[in-house]
């Protein structure tokens, strides 16, 4: 039914699209022409395929369990299939020009409970001297200022203001923000800086250094966070990205303002930070399920 040769040669030469990829293209298209066959009982040429076909496709593959996610893949290979098609003359119309997708489900974010953060700070032991100073701090850091992996490991001792207590934030696109900090991590901020100082040669402007004086990773951060995350939950996640949720989360529970929160947080759409909404809705209800006697 479907002449794919030349597309895939069309994906493999011109596209430079790696074997695999090109594999998964003509998987889609050939499990698309086996649905066609079963579903028509006869031959078709691309040009016989309309919206309602595509449309019946979606559903049956919902049917069979497909994630939207992978839906909205095959549809994206097919979507592509068709534009080459129009571009070459074989097909004047294009069947999915007004076929949309199944919504992809949003994920709520995973945070960590007042009492656990609680825990995580005041009970569990990091070990002494620098390293369990430092891995303290960035713990709280992450907890106080919500800001992201990338941004914690990018801080620069110049980026620390001690005395107006603002941390300068240099985010995605490189967009820099202010952060304020409260006094208490000010103080252990500078007892870090003072023990850091002392002890571990200078070798970079880095704020969060290792042992060695060098700049931290993103290994080394994330492994730092979910060690010592799993002595006070047993969450599948336990990422630095858990605690920025964490972050937004407890703000929005105390009354910060949504447009407050997405400023500190960096997001550049209001959308991204309303998923935090989402998520205290979420825990509202199981608040409400647990303690109501007819819930």
């Amino acid at each position: 039914m479907l002449p794919t040769d030349s597309f895939l040669d069309y994906l493999r030469y011109e596209r430079n699209y790696s074997d695999e990829t090109v594999k998964a293209y003509q998987n889609d298209i050939e499990q698309f022409e086996v649905f066609v066959g079963e579903e028509r009982q006869a031959e078709l040429s691309p040009a016989d395929v309309d919206s309602g076909l595509v449309r019946a496709w979606i559903v049956s593959l919902m049917e069979k369990g497909y994630a939207s996610t992978s839906v909205n893949r095959k549809l994206s290979t097919l979507r592509t299939y068709y534009k080459y098609l129009l571009r070459q003359g074989t097909v004047t119309v294009d069947p999915l020009r007004k076929v949309v997708g199944p919504k992809k489900r949003k994920v709520l974010p995973v945070f960590l409970k007042e009492s656990e953060m609680n825990r995580l700070l005041d009970d569990v032991d990091y070990g002494g001297g620098f390293k369990g100073c430092r891995d303290r701090l960035i713990i709280e850091v992450f907890y106080v200022t919500g800001i992201r992996l990338s941004e914690l490991i990018g801080l620069k001792d110049g980026d620390v203001d001690f005395s107006a207590s603002l941390l300068k934030v240099t985010g995605k696109r490189n967009k820099q923000r202010l952060i304020p900090f409260d006094e208490e991590l000010k103080n252990e901020m500078r007892a870090y800086v003072d023990l850091r100082n002392r002890t571990v040669p200078r070798t970079s402007d880095a704020f969060f250094v290792r042992e060695t004086g060098e700049p931290l990773n993103r290994h080394i951060v994330g492994e730092l966070v979910e060690k010592n995350l799993s002595k006070v939950v047993t969450v599948k996640k336990k990422s630095p990205h858990v605690l920025r949720h964490t972050f937004a989360t407890m703000m929005l529970n105390h009354d910060a303002e949504l447009g407050a929160i997405k400023e500190l947080l960096g997001h550049e759409s209001l959308a991204t930070t309303e998923i935090y909404t989402h998520t205290t809705f979420e825990e509202l209800k199981k608040v409400y399920n647990q303690a109501h006697p007819r819930a």
